[in-house]
This record gives C-alpha cells, sequence and structure tokens, in this order.
C-alpha cells in the first residue's frame, strides 16, 4: 500500500506539472505514454515488438495520437485516411507473409491502433484546445473522483456484484458512488466557470464521464481476464501498467469529444 501511495503521488503530481504546462510539454508525456501504452499491448497479445507488424502498429498509434490539426504547418494525412492504410498495409502483411501473419493478428494490431491512437489524441487535442486546461482537468476530475467514490462506496455499502465474471469486486453501489461524486465534481466546475458549463449540463457530463468510464475499466478487466493477466506492464509500482492507469481516459476523451459535436 504505501508503494501504491508514492507512485500515485509522484506520479499524479509530475503528471499535474506537464498538464500545467501545456502545449508541448504535455503533448509529449502523452505521446510517451502512448508508446509505452502500445508496448504493453503488443506484449500482452504475444507479438514480439520488433515484428514488422507491431512496427507498423506503433508507427500509426504514434500518427494518430499527435495533434497534427493543431500543428497544420507540418504537414499531415487525414486521419481516416491514415486508419484506412494502416488497414490495407497489415492487411498486405497477411499475403506477402503467406498466412504467417494471420487476420487474427493483423485484426489485434489494428484494434490497438484505434483505441490507442484516437484514445491518446483526444487527451492532446482537449488540452491544446479553447480553455483546454478547464476541460482537460474537468474531465480528469470526473474520472478520478468516479474511481475514488467506487471504491469506497463499494467498500462501505456494496453488496450486489456489478459485472461478477469481469470484475468481481465492483458492485452496483460501489458505481452508483462513482457516478454521484462525478456529478458534484463537474457541478464544481460549473460553480467555478457558469459562463463555460452550466449547471445542467455539469449533471449529464458527469454522468456520462462516470459510465463511459467505469465501461472503460470494465472493457481493460474484460480484456486481461482473456488474457489471464493481473497488470498490463509494471512501470508504475504498485499500480500495474500505462494501459491501467489509462484504461478509462482512453473511452472518455473520444466519447467527450464526440458529445461535443452534438447540435447544441
Amino acid at each position: 500500500m504505501r508503494q501504491r501511495i508514492v507512485t500515485a503521488v509522484v506520479a499524479g503530481a509530475g503528471f499535474l506539472l506537464f498538464l500545467m504546462l501545456g502545449k508541448l510539454y504535455y503533448a509529449a508525456l502523452i505521446m510517451l505514454l502512448a508508446a509505452v501504452g502500445y508496448y504493453e499491448y503488443t506484449r500482452m497479445n504475444g507479438h514480439p515488438p520488433v515484428r514488422l507488424t507491431a512496427l507498423i502498429g506503433f508507427l500509426f498509434t504514434l500518427y494518430l495520437a499527435f495533434p497534427w490539426e493543431v500543428y497544420p504547418e507540418w504537414g499531415s494525412i487525414p486521419q481516416a485516411a491514415a486508419i484506412w492504410l494502416a488497414m490495407f498495409l497489415l492487411f498486405a502483411m497477411t499475403v506477402i507473409s503467406k498466412n504467417k501473419v494471420t487476420i487474427d493478428q493483423a485484426a489485434v494490431v489494428f484494434l490497438g491502433i484505434v483505441y490507442l491512437g484516437i484514445g491518446f489524441h483526444y487527451m492532446i487535442t482537449t488540452r491544446l484546445g479553447d480553455h483546454g486546461l478547464y476541460w482537460t482537468l474537468l474531465t480528469f476530475a470526473c474520472i478520478w473522483t468516479t474511481d475514488s467514490g467506487a471504491y469506497f462506496c463499494g467498500k462501505a455499502f456494496g453488496k450486489r456484484p456489478l459485472w461478477p465474471t469481469i470484475s468481481p469486486k465492483k458492485t452496483v453501489e460501489g458505481a452508483l458512488g462513482g457516478i454521484a461524486v462525478s456529478i458534484v465534481a463537474a457541478l464544481c466546475f460549473s460553480l467555478y466557470a457558469p459562463e463555460l458549463l452550466s449547471w445542467s449540463k455539469a449533471i449529464g457530463l458527469g454522468f456520462v464521464i462516470a459510465v463511459v468510464g467505469q465501461t472503460g475499466d470494465l472493457i481493460q478487466s474484460a480484456y486481461k481476464r482473456i488474457r489471464n493477466i493481473k497488470d498490463t506492464g509494471s512501470v508504475l509500482p504498485g499500480h500495474g501498467g500505462v494501459l491501467d492507469r489509462c484504461d478509462s481516459w482512453l473511452i472518455v476523451f473520444p466519447f467527450v469529444q464526440l458529445l461535443s459535436l452534438i447540435p447544441q
């Protein structure tokens, strides 16, 4: 427990520092997390990191993660085109290798490209956009309070398992507690800047982030159960790997961006 607390304090302080600095400092940190996360992803799926398919996945994950739209002068191909090109190259590998690279292996790599590349991408672009610090802090605050609320409410009141075949320790009461404290966190941000977020939208956003974040956590739990592993890595002592810590982030940030596209 002590090691877990020390890691949380040190890593959390470092992360918040880069988040406050913003710009390329924060982008570089998220790109590093994307690189480590992809390494963990290939390892847990049994792909040697030096295999050509894994290298294709690595390059396209980083390409998708980078905020090209913020730096248009650097030149890039559209995100949709990059996704299609990655798919084509992975399909081509099945042909070139005479099916030594199977369609299933190519599909797993492609899934990792989209899952990690787009997830980390929106963590960066949210921070680099208008009022980026506010919206990024709001999103992380709701994610983190959801985790804490679900843990403590589950400990205190948990009786009914939420999804025992995937995550036996999670409870319905814990999940509801996580939703409640996430809404409270969002309302605090609304009180701080009502011109950016009304109280009614804060309630909806807090609810959505909590539900989607817990779904992202369950997705990672289901995946690790299939692979029969406890953690995706060991880079964070007491906490596991990058993907263990970013499971909710990878789903929440793209989903919140998707919500922002809905006409008001």
